[in-house]
């Protein structure tokens, strides 16, 4: 018997649903995120505990609790609030973060250095440059 983590209609679920906010969202929204870190982790992240509420069942881990589709709907409203909490947090330490480093080092870099590219003036690497 396969665990209900690993089947693969699960994995290709949350593959096109991390793809769509990776191909489809960011553009819409325009926001920066080159590795793709939210789009994948972020969101991946989001729904594998959102999932848990959905497919969490005791006959994969006895002292847990069944999720929704096995007739536990509290196990669900239990992960939602969870995961909601952690985006709160989470977004609330990053913005604070994100204004303490600004504050101490600066978050962007000048227009000329970023024109040259971040290579060449905050690394010293000359590798890809065209400015050569």
């Amino acid at each position: 018997i396969m665990p209900p983590s690993s089947n693969p209609r699960r994995l290709i679920g949350v593959s096109i649903i991390c793809y769509f906010f990776v191909a489809v969202v960011k553009p819409r929204f325009g926001y920066d995120d080159t590795l793709d870190a939210f789009g994948v982790h972020g969101i991946g992240g989001i729904w594998g505990a959102l999932a848990t509420g959905l497919w969490a069942t005791k006959s994969v881990n006895p002292v847990g609790a069944d999720g929704l589709f096995y007739g536990n709907p509290a196990q669900f409203w239990i992960q939602a609030k969870a995961t909601l909490v952690t985006i709160v947090y989470s977004f609330v330490m990053s913005w604070i973060l994100l204004k303490l480093v600004d504050v101490v080092l600066g978050l962007r870099v000048n227009a000329d250095e970023e024109r040259m590219g971040l290579d060449v003036t905050q690394h010293r690497e000359s590798g890809y440059t065209l400015l050569d």
